[in-house]
């Protein structure tokens, strides 16, 4: 499975991520995706979104700055600020857990 995924639209602003982890519950597959710029921006998306939506492109495609961080991130990160930040989830069968 390819770990680098560009969004078709932008998802708080942002369209380039990373696959840190796939998990199963209650029998469907789900894939833990974090924005490559901020780890803040993750999500957790199922497997028919990530491969048959026709949403996700496989790897980073090369985007202008302007596309791949829209006004949205900057309104966001603004507003960030005042509210805290969350976790990014890994856990330890993670690709990306390094521990």
């Amino acid at each position: 499975m390819e770990n680098f995924w560009t969004s078709k639209k932008p998802i708080i602003g942002l369209k380039h991520f990373v696959l840190v982890n796939k998990i199963k519950e209650k029998g469907k597959k789900f894939f833990l995706m974090v924005s490559v710029v901020d780890c803040e921006i993750n999500l957790k998306i199922t497997y028919k979104e990530l491969l048959n939506s026709g949403n996700w492109e496989r790897g980073w495609l090369n985007l202008p700055k302007t596309e791949s961080i829209t006004q949205d991130y900057v309104r966001f990160k603004s507003l960030k600020k005042k509210t805290g930040i969350n976790k990014i989830f890994l856990t330890d069968d993670s690709l990306f857990n390094i521990s």
